[in-house]
This record gives structure tokens, sequence and C-alpha cells, in this order.
């Protein structure tokens, strides 16, 4: 079923809706899933699993910038605790807290610099190889963030932009196709494929929704979606047979057309979501609609501003998404919009600039991670 107009600018459901029950349950896009996370359906539900074949539910926490440690008024604990060294950061601090915590996964670590700019930079394969745990990594094949106003479009059509991708597996994948800790690769963080925000909207879309309204507008879409998926899925795997695709990072709570859905389903092994609304509801419908795993790739409680300036997470609403999320089948994790430290820009962390946790929301995370973990081990003894 294609989205009609009216599907097509409501409601993240009613958009999910338009796909129609197309239960299609595939192998993974891998070529040598041996020894790497990879997925399976057990007990009428989907996992991850690890490089070991035991069930894995990924939870993750994003954001983590050592830069958030670097001010002014803190850039002595980052000299004298940690002799100014990212790596030591990262084993010290950083692996040793989300464990600590609960965290199973580092989901991803790129942060807010400044508001509507680039995030921060990614980790290097040694800094990933510090924190001693699964983590996930994005690959730059678009900056087409929701978030972001300065980047212009590709032509995703274009040979420019084809060896762009090259390139991009190539510096990025190459490296890490051996790390049996990589769970698989995001591409764009809430791309703006039908949609856009005030910062961006100079730019605008990726493609013109209004196109839509048409059978031949519709199926410029899918052929412009599925050159994109395909380029980036054979980019990948020229350099990496291993790893899985977790693929675009989509808004829930933003347009999404069925044919971008429909082109990716082949190339990504996973339907990953960024939500701060709704996201047991939306993450359910869209496994429903199409019999893929689902990830939570994003998502946090954000409430008003302290008189600080800084906000809190939300421990509570961190433990019921959690409980809701285990109940859907087709979940297999939740990464939390941390971030680790709160800087200036995002201006909400579970330690604030001096290192000092926020132990109330810490301690009810704690407690959701700890009762997830229980649930996959009960599960894994009782298939």
């Amino acid at each position: 079923m294609r989205l009609s107009r009216r599907e097509l600018l409501g409601s993240a459901g009613a958009v999910c809706a338009g796909l129609g029950h197309r239960v299609r349950a595939t192998a993974t896009t891998q070529v040598e899933p041996e020894g790497f996370f990879s997925l399976a359906k057990r007990d009428d539900r989907w996992w991850l699993l690890t490089p070991e074949g035991e069930r894995f539910f990924s939870l993750g926490l994003n954001h983590l910038d050592p830069a958030s440690l670097r001010y002014p008024e803190n850039i002595h604990i980052w000299r004298a605790k940690y002799g100014g060294s990212t790596t030591r950061w990262i084993r010290e601090s950083v692996a040793p807290n989300l464990r600590r915590w609960g965290f199973n996964t580092v989901g991803w670590v790129q942060e807010v610099t400044v508001r509507r700019w680039r995030h921060s930079r990614a980790f290097t394969g040694e800094e990933y190889r510090a924190l001693g745990m699964p983590f996930c990594h994005l690959l730059p094949f678009t900056e087409s963030h929701q978030w972001e106003q300065h980047t212009r479009h590709f032509d995703f059509r274009s040979r420019e932009w084809a060896e762009w991708a090259d390139y991009v597996a190539r510096s990025h994948c190459a490296e890490l196709s051996e790390d049996s800790s990589l769970i698989g690769y995001f591409y764009s963080d809430c791309p703006t494929w039908v949609h856009d925000r005030p910062a961006n909207e100079w730019r605008g879309p990726i493609f013109d929704p209004e196109s839509l309204k048409t059978a031949s507008g519709r199926r410029e879409l899918s052929d412009l979606a599925t050159n994109y998926y395909r380029t980036t899925h054979d980019a990948i795997r020229r350099y990496d047979p291993h790893h899985l695709i977790l693929g675009d990072r989509y808004e829930a709570n933003a347009p999404l057309a069925g044919e971008i859905v429909e082109a990716a389903e082949p190339f990504v092994d996973v339907l990953s979501f960024q939500d701060f609304r709704d996201p047991i509801a939306h993450l359910d419908e869209w496994h429903r609609s199409t019999g893929k795993p689902v990830l939570l790739a994003d998502a946090a409680k954000v409430g008003p501003a302290g008189e600080d300036g800084f906000v809190a997470n939300n421990g509570a609403w961190y433990a019921q998404v959690l409980e809701g999320l285990l109940r859907i089948p087709g979940c297999v994790g939740f990464h939390l919009c941390g971030a680790y430290q709160r800087n200036k820009a995002r201006r909400r962390g579970l330690l604030d600039e001096m290192e000092t946790p926020d132990q109330p929301n810490i301690d009810l995370i704690t407690a959701a991670n700890q009762e997830a973990a229980r649930w996959v081990a009960e599960r894994s003894r009782n298939p």
C-alpha cells in the first residue's frame, strides 16, 4: 500500500500503518557473520546475538565527548586525573561507569558541540578498543541530519557521491571490519528525506514531498532511495563482510514515506529510530508492519531546565520505556540520548562538568538496566 498525502503528513503511527502488514523476515546482509554480532529470531522474537551466539539486548548510552571535560573550569580534572589522555579517560571513567550503571553498549559517541552544527568527531579504532565493550559506529555518508543547518544535500545518483560512499567505507569500515566488539553501522541521524526543520529550510528535504501526490513521483523517490541504500550497502560490503547494517536513524515523529523504508529493507538489517514522544507505540507499529527488527537508537525524556540552565535525565521515564520495549518482539535495543557528561550545548548528562553524578536518576536507570539483564538471562536459560 502506498502512502496518501494525508498519511505522509500525519503522525508517525499513521505513516507506519500506510505500509500495511508486509511481514518479511529475512537473513541479515552479512556475508561472513561468524564471530561477530548478528541477528536471529528465537522464541518468536528478534534478538541480537553476540559473537559467541548468546542473546543480547542492547542497552546503550549515546554521546560521549572528552571535550566536555576540557572547559577552563574543569580541565584541571582532565590533566590531573587522566593525564590529558582520551584513552585513559575511556578506560578509567567511561567504561567502568557504563558497566556500573548497567549499560552494555556504547550506542553512538558523537555529541552536540554547538546547537544545529555538526556533532563532535567519532572515536578512533584505538579509542573504541579502550572501551572493551560493544559499540555502534555512524558512517558519514550524508550530513542530512534534521538538526544540522549548514550542509547541502548530495546527489545520490552522481558518480561523485558513489565515490564518496566508497571513501567513507574505505576509511571507516576497513579499519573496524575485524573488531568483534562492533555491533554495526548507522548512517545519517534523522535524515530529512521528506521533511525539514526551520534551521535547514533553506536546503529543503532530500525529496520534495509534493511529488508524492503522483505515481511518477513515488516511483522517483523509490528509485532514489533504492540507489542510496544499495550504494551504501555495497560500499560497506566491499570492505566489511562481517558487521550489521543499522541504517538511517529515522525520526519517528516526522513524515517518513513508505517508499523510503521499502527501499531500505533489502539493504539494512535493522530499522533504527529516534523518538522522544511515543517510542513504544511507534517501534511496535514499525515492527508489525515490516517484520524487521527495530532499535530505539536515540530517546530521552527532556524536561525544563533548572536554575543553572541544565536538564536532568528522567530515570523513571527511562525505566518505563525500557519495560515497554522488552514487550515488543521485534525490538533489539534502547540507546539513551545521554549524554555521558553534560556540556554547555546539550545541557544534560549523567555526570556534570565536575564529574558529579546525577545519582537519583542514575539509580533508576541502573535498576532498569539490571532488570532488563535479568529478563534476557531468564529467556536465555529457558528458550
